[in-house]
């Protein structure tokens, strides 16, 4: 019996998933409580750990454990003795026996033990117990799935946030550009053109001020939904934490060779088709011993009771000790019919298992490429915000001297406010690609939760 709370000690033993995140992170006892309150901070640590706990998927993925478990419970009853009842009250019509009595009770107790079966019993509960072991892989990659879009989503606010920064910088820049252009024209020295081509940029600029604080009012619900966070509390419907992080750019570096290797070898999804093929070879077993006979090993003891007995426990009764024995000389070909579903099941997921490993290669490879990519438009916007922050000032510095145009200042401006959001955009990438990747390779998520899951102090 594999009592499902053995199930954190198999995941330990599986693969070190759960340690890294482990039960401290569940709240109300392992149960997920709707009404818990929004925190005033809210960090992406905290965010992984309420996911661990309170994701639909995850929580699915645990009751698909569970079904397993009972799956495996059936099938080993054939392995134990099964005893049975039965009793049964009889009249009939005509008075027979000495003392014309025409009632009597009668009540069997058998016990029944298999001995041999052809393999078919250990077979199926080897086949049964690969797949509890597969479902529990299966719950690894859920986790692995869940937490990558977790940690995605909270990167998707952070962008947002830093987003609307940005463009809240822009509009306050020409702003006081429009201030300065007004002075100058109030003391003679601009047209009226100049002030009319500021305001002109200054309204253009709200539309997309306008667009990031909506960007980020989403952003914040689909990570809402990530974590599985619901409630229904008026309090709670408009409050929004304070979200903690930067999108920052650290170096990192994956070999290709290496990471597919690791692939191959942490991947949850393979090692999953990797159990269900062995417990396919099982069931080819199961199904092949319907050609061989079966031998059980009973045992009765009976009590019957005429209604005009005084005798306790009755009339008659006795043990009834024996073997009883079944074979299959000729089913039709059934049998056979069995056999080849199986090995055909078999080859099934051997291909299963050789197409997986060729799209896990692909996987890996394209995360690889992807973090490639970000990692070199990350070192490229680096220097593009400073020499953009560079050309402002001395665009603002001509522009004060009087041997630039407004033109030239507000053309500056704009390449800043575009150089910062690619920036912006370039460190959210990476930050994903690296994500992305070490989930490609089956590496469980590097944030460690150490503490317990309190709100963050304000």
């Amino acid at each position: 019996m594999v009592p499902f709370m053995r199930l954190t000690r198999l995941i330990l033993t599986g693969a070190s998933l759960l340690a890294a995140l482990p039960a401290i992170a569940q709240l109300n006892d392992g149960k997920p409580d709707p009404e818990f309150s929004v925190p005033p901070r809210l960090d992406l640590e905290y965010a992984l750990a309420f996911a661990l706990d309170n994701s639909f998927a995850i929580r699915q993925a645990k009751e698909r454990i569970k079904e397993q478990e009972g799956v495996v419970l059936e099938v080993r009853s054939a392995q134990i003795p099964n005893v049975s009842a039965s009793g049964g009250y009889q009249r009939s019509a005509v008075e027979v026996g000495p003392t014309g009595e025409n009632r009597y009770w009668s009540f069997n107790v058998t016990a029944r033990q298999n001995l041999y079966t052809g393999g078919a019993v250990s077979a199926s509960v080897k086949a049964q117990q690969l797949s509890l072991d597969a479902a529990i892989l299966s719950f690894q990659a859920v986790i692995n799935d869940a937490l990558l879009d977790v940690r995605t989503r909270f990167y998707t606010v952070l962008l947002s946030r830093e987003k609307i920064k940005v463009q809240e910088q822009n509009v306050e820049l020409l702003q006081r550009q429009l201030q300065d252009v007004k002075n100058r024209f109030e003391a003679g020295t601009v047209s009226n053109f100049e002030v009319l081509r500021a305001e002109v940029a200054l309204a253009n600029a709200q539309p997309a001020l306008i667009t990031a604080r909506n960007d980020y009012r989403l952003s914040i619900e689909t990570l809402r939904q990530a974590i599985g966070y619901t409630t229904t509390s008026e309090p709670n419907v408009t409050k929004v934490p304070e979200f903690l992080g930067t999108l920052e750019f650290t170096p990192a570096s994956f070999d290709l060779r290496s990471a597919l290797a690791t692939a191959r070898e942490q991947r949850p999804d393979l090692q999953r088709l990797q159990k269900l093929t062995t417990a396919a070879e099982q069931g080819v077993i199961a199904r092949r011993a319907g050609y061989y006979p079966n031998l059980a090993l009973f045992g009765a003891y009976d009590w019957r009771k005429t209604a005009g007995s005084n005798n306790f426990p009755g009339e008659r009764d006795g043990w009834t000790v024996g073997l009883s024995s079944s074979w299959d000389i000729f089913d039709g070909r059934a049998t056979a019919g069995r056999v080849v579903q199986a090995r055909s099941f078999l080859e099934q997921t051997k291909l299963a298992l050789a197409e997986s490993q060729l799209a896990v290669d692909v996987d890996v490879r394209r995360a690889i490429s992807n973090f490639q990519q970000a990692n070199e438009l990350a070192e490229a916007s680096k220097k593009v915000v400073e020499q953009a922050e560079e050309a402002v000032r001395l665009a603002n510095a001509r522009f004060n001297a009087g041997t630039a145009t407004q033109l030239d200042v507000l053309t500056s401006q704009v390449d800043l406010t575009t150089a910062r959001l690619n920036q912006l955009q370039a460190y959210y990438t990476y930050n994903v690609a690296v994500a992305t990747t070490r989930n490609a390779m089956g590496l469980q998520d590097e944030l460690r939760p150490t503490k317990e899951l309190n709100y963050p102090a304000n």
